[in-house]
């Protein structure tokens, strides 16, 4: 065997055969581009002695802070600490989450090296709290390590990484939540036939999402996460909901035909991936995963910040012991049938609109803010009662049972900005939909082709991405709908950025050779056709009577005392 100076801790028995190579090739390559298209061709994967070999340089290269543990720091602390115990019984420490170890293709040296790695990173990362992905990382990194030291320098050195564009591991519990959160907001977008079945079937669409690290990082083969790891070590923390949203993909696509328990869709989606092998190689995981045109890690990095803050908030921030999250008990279950009450729509209904929201206001209980059956039919008192509320819910009931409405992202109270002239605001987040006769929903065209937006200057992303910075604000995580802001774009025209707009005269929402809702101002009759901002069908009949019209906000649903349990 070639491969023994970094094949110690490998069952050779247990590796795909075809693994190995006697004349590996040596890796020059130093430019990105091309650095990054030979880790997505899996140029080192066929051959163990190169991929390690790589391993070593790409990591070597991430840029960390000055003290960071290295190999020499193992040698001098592994002994203090694991002692003469039997390495293969050692406790985990707690910020793994109690969750199994992956031994993939280790030997019996390997698994117990693995906890004595653990145990030494915990004595020199204090502040790590929440990191249930890290057993499987060093799992995996073991495997292409001369020595123990080794692994634990190199993991060491991804946590120590203090590049603030470039996230590698979540290593808190707000990190690890916001994240699920994100994956969820990005999973509504980008998988909606998937996620509109984890919505059909499960109850805490978030609860399903929480495993999606997971996925990745304990249910695949060695085989599939080795070649995650090949493109992660190269283009960052964006590949992994690259391949999560694409396991997600292809679950849909295998199994989503098949019936489901909702209590047992988390098991149903850890089998699919734990047995990928039998219907989806690593390659086309892979292809399928590059194919998806997600926005910019700067876009995604807004979106995660907001879902931090979010959290933060709601005095969220750590894992409670023994009890359920409370975040788990609040996102997709805010919507309670006891105390939820619509003359439009029912509890189903309200909580699959629930689904298409952003995650960070899943957080929230639906507030009825404004109602004409009570509040009266004009735009006087509809502004009175939504003002001062963001982001708002409307809905829209016509005399002909027919249900439409919108989310709109931005208080009303930012059409006053114009003075009396009546002119566009709020955020691609913004999006309208139809229930009855038949549900269907219309985000911003720019989701779906995000060739409309073009850059000026050029991001330094080293993707495709239409993000530009927002030089007018110093702290963009200060607002409350950052992603996919109007002026993070240079469009080719207005109308694809006609979101919301009010006067006294009238609502519209959505424009461009047409409005997706036109409300009078007595709020009595409406017009719906198609619209460039949503490249919508008319949501109802062309021109209806409104018979009842509710707004609705959203209202934090922790009390004061879960809020203090919430607390650390």
């Amino acid at each position: 065997m070639d491969d023994t100076e970094y094949g110690r801790f490998v069952d050779w028995d247990k590796m795909e055969t075809g693994g190995q190579e006697q004349n590996p090739k040596v890796l020059n390559c130093t430019d990105f581009q091309e650095l990054k298209q030979l880790s997505r061709q899996g140029y080192w994967a066929k051959s163990h002695s190169l991929r390690a070999k790589v391993y070593q340089k790409l990591i070597k290269e991430i840029p960390c802070r000055t003290v960071t543990p290295d190999a020499s720091v193992y040698r001098d602390i592994v002994g203090k600490i694991v002692g003469k115990r039997n390495a293969n019984t050692l406790s985990l420490p707690e910020f793994v989450d109690d969750r199994q170890v992956p031994s993939y293709c280790l030997n019996s040296e390997g698994i117990g090296a693995v906890r004595k790695i653990l145990l030494c990173i915990s004595n020199q990362f204090p502040d790590i709290s929440f990191c249930p992905v890290l057993p499987p990382i060093v799992a995996l990194l073991l495997h292409y390590s001369k020595d123990e030291a080794e692994c634990f320098e190199n993991v060491s050195r991804i946590l120590a990484c203090n590049d603030p564009n470039r996230r590698l591991v979540d290593q808190t519990f707000l990190a690890f939540e916001s994240s699920c959160m994100t994956f969820g907001d990005l999973a509504g977008k980008y998988c909606q036939g998937p996620h509109k079945l984890m919505v059909a079937v499960s109850e805490d669409v978030l609860e399903v999402y929480s495993d999606w690290q997971k996925w990745l990082f304990g249910d695949l083969p060695l085989t599939y996460v080795a070649r995650i790891v090949d493109v992660f070590l190269v283009e960052g923390y964006k590949v992994l909901f690259r391949v999560a949203l694409a396991l997600l993909k292809f679950f849909h696509k295998v199994r989503g035909g098949q019936p489901m328990e909702s209590s047992d869709v988390k098991g149903d989606i850890q089998a699919f991936v734990r047995d990928i092998s039998k219907s989806v190689s690593p390659e086309k995981l892979l292809e399928k995963a590059f194919a998806i045109r997600l926005f910019s890690r700067k876009e995604i990095h807004l979106l995660q910040m907001a879902n931090e803050k979010a959290l933060q908030q709601k005095g969220i921030t750590v894992k409670q012991k023994r009890v359920k999250s409370p975040v788990r008990q609040n996102v997709h279950l805010a919507v309670h049938a006891e105390n939820f009450k619509s003359e439009i729509v029912s509890v189903k209904e309200m909580r699959d609109i629930w689904s298409w929201i952003p995650e960070r206001f899943a957080l929230c209980q639906p507030l009825l803010l404004y109602t004409n059956q009570e509040h009266g039919n004009t735009l006087s008192r509809f502004y009175l009662h939504c003002e001062g509320h963001e982001p708002t819910l409307l809905l829209i009931k016509t005399s002909n049972q027919e249900v439409c409405g919108a989310y709109l992202s931005t208080d009303w109270d930012a059409r006053k900005k114009s003075g009396n002239k009546l002119s566009f605001f709020g955020t691609g987040e913004c999006f309208v939909f139809r229930l009855q006769p038949e549900v269907e929903r219309y985000e911003w065209v720019i989701i779906k082709h995000p060739e409309l937006g073009t850059v000026a200057p050029p991001a330094a992303d080293n993707e495709s991405n239409s993000y530009q910075d927002a030089a007018e604000s110093s702290d963009p995580s200060n607002r409350l709908s950052p992603f996919l802001a109007t002026r993070h774009f240079n469009l080719p025209s207005k109308t694809a950025s006609m979101f919301m707009a009010g006067s006294t005269d009238c609502i519209i929402i959505g424009g461009g050779d047409g409005q997706a809702l036109y409300l009078d101002s007595d709020l009595n009759y409406g017009r719906t056709s198609h619209c460039n901002t949503f490249n919508n069908q008319p949501l109802c009949s062309e021109t209806f009577q409104i018979a009842i019209i509710e707004v609705w906000g959203f209202k934090d649903n922790l009390n004061n005392d879960e809020r203090s349990s919430a607390l650390p």
